[in-house]
């Protein structure tokens, strides 16, 4: 997920921040699970996991002044670990 997924803030956050808040976004926004439990519940562990990466990374810009473009590219690389591989919902019931 190289691209942006949302708008370019209409304020003048500086540009470290914004790819960092895109980062964050783009970790947290998943495609909605299939109706099958397993679907379920691999988006759980991968919500849960990404979340965890996320809080890491803005632990450290908050607590120890890590630079935000710095950790937005670290955490891009650590998503990776993390990718989407269960059955994404869709209006057929995410039917394989």
């Amino acid at each position: 997920m190289n691209r942006p997924t949302c708008r370019q803030p209409s304020g003048s956050l500086p540009e470290p921040v914004t790819e960092l808040l895109r980062a964050v976004h783009d970790a947290l926004n998943l495609p909605l699970p299939g109706l099958t439990d397993e679907d379920e519940r691999a988006y759980a562990s991968l919500l849960a996991n990404r979340a965890r990466e996320a809080r890491v990374i803005l632990v450290g810009i908050l607590h120890d002044g890590h630079e935000p473009g710095r950790a937005a590219v670290a955490l891009r690389g650590w998503l990776d670990r993390w990718p989407v591989t269960y059955t994404p919902w869709s209006s057929d019931g995410g039917a394989r």
